[in-house]
């Protein structure tokens, strides 16, 4: 049999979840007993200063003995995430962003700060 007939054989069933810069691969494989297990591979792409880039990927292997446990804490962990954090996505440029409105270290104004209240008659 060749690697490509081995490769088929192995690959069921697949989704993809495209997330910015991460990709998500979930695929249903086939154990040499032919039994089914999950992957899940995260593929982030980092970009270089000359424009080239490289992929880094994580590979968890998720066999169905262990499919209620993970299932169960999963969904605690998230719902955790949930009440205490909420819906909103905070991501770093947005932390950035409230960044600007904190006074400095020194106590000096932020730049925000330096603007002036205009009203459209006053243009």
């Amino acid at each position: 049999m060749s690697d490509k007939d081995l490769m088929d054989q192995e690959e069921i069933f697949s989704k993809v979840l495209r997330a910015g810069r991460r990709t998500y691969f979930f695929d249903v494989r086939s154990t040499k007993a032919e039994d089914y297990y999950l992957t899940i591979t995260e593929s982030k792409k980092f970009t270089h200063d000359d424009g080239s880039f490289h992929y880094k990927k994580h590979k968890i292997y998720l066999y169905k003995e262990d499919f209620e446990s993970f299932r169960e804490i999963m969904e605690e962990m998230m719902d955790y995430i949930i009440t205490e954090k909420g819906q909103e996505v905070i991501s770093e440029r947005h932390q950035k962003d409230f960044k600007k409105d904190e006074p400095s270290p020194n106590g000096e104004a932020s730049s925000t700060d330096n603007f002036t209240d205009l009203d459209f008659d006053d243009i």
